[in-house]
């Protein structure tokens, strides 16, 4: 019995949308690498034409490559499963799954319930924006998480002592997952929902507004943040490389947002801006 395997080539950001849009085309298991992902399916059990379709679709998208070939069956979810590792954070955060078994305790701990097709945000930006977390305040704040994925920065509010948690995403699948982890967190004070922040109603402003996306979306929604962001409050942002920053910083300044601190791993870079006073 053979599996075949899809082998895609890709910037690790995108891995998650590929990952999503690849799954309705009939593949079911996902292997994460550091330059993109290998998807599995059984014999000829998938729509070759959707994954054609997808593949154009996202054309414009450097590097991006698609290679097929068949390999024997194995239980690739155990393979997955062997490989996924706990990452451990300015040695203050442990995310890890609920199989891995843990010999030392940590000030926080995050259960990520692993599902391959949508990501385990062990991504630098994800690294990141944790390790700008634990050093930001967070109590009885009100925090926005836009594009929220897996919600793993959501809960990092929610133990950080935050009041309340508005956190979307655009994708169906994230939601999903996003609601089963603050689930097995056993934090209740977050609230998930599908859409752009551009589609989404909001009762009143926040304190903190978390942002892990991509350089060209956070240029076009910094506007919409600050709009929703309390006097003096906080935007961490991630999801771009150090040499991204500049033209950041330049679309910051536009809104009255000023540099607080900055953070690099691996080339990658996150950015804590403050809204100054009118």
């Amino acid at each position: 019995m053979y599996h075949t395997r899809l082998t895609v080539t890709c910037d690790p950001l995108f891995s998650e949308i590929l990952m999503a849009e690849i799954s309705q085309a009939g593949f079911d298991s996902f292997l994460e690498l550091g330059n993109g992902f290998e998807a599995y399916a059984e014999a000829d059990r998938f729509d070759r034409h959707q994954v054609d379709e997808i593949r154009e679709k996202y054309h414009q998208v450097k590097p991006l490559s698609f290679t097929w070939d068949r390999i024997e069956k194995k239980n690739w979810n155990k393979e997955w499963e062997n490989s996924y590792k706990p990452v451990v954070v300015d040695e203050k955060c442990i995310i890890r799954a609920g199989f891995h078994k843990i010999e030392k305790s940590y000030p926080y701990s995050i259960t990520i319930t692993p599902k391959m097709s949508f990501g385990t945000g062990h991504h630098q930006t994800t690294y990141l924006m944790l390790k700008a977390q634990m050093e930001l305040d967070h109590k009885d704040k009100m925090v926005m998480d836009a594009g929220c994925g897996t919600a793993i920065l959501s809960i990092m509010a929610s133990k950080r002592g935050a009041k309340a948690i508005t956190a979307f995403d655009i994708d169906e699948w994230s939601v999903a997952n996003g609601r089963e982890n603050i689930e097995v967190n056993n934090c209740h004070n977050i609230e998930i929902r599908q859409g752009m922040i551009s589609e989404l109603t909001f009762e009143g402003n926040y304190d903190i507004i978390l942002a892990n996306i991509n350089k060209n979306i956070l240029l076009q929604e910094l506007p919409q943040y600050v709009s929703y962001l309390n006097p003096e409050g906080f935007v961490l942002l991630s999801g771009f490389y150090e040499k991204d920053i500049p033209a950041l910083m330049e679309r910051a300044g536009q809104y009255r947002l000023v540099h607080v601190r900055s953070g690099a791993r691996e080339n990658w870079a996150s950015l804590l801006l403050q809204l100054k006073k009118q």
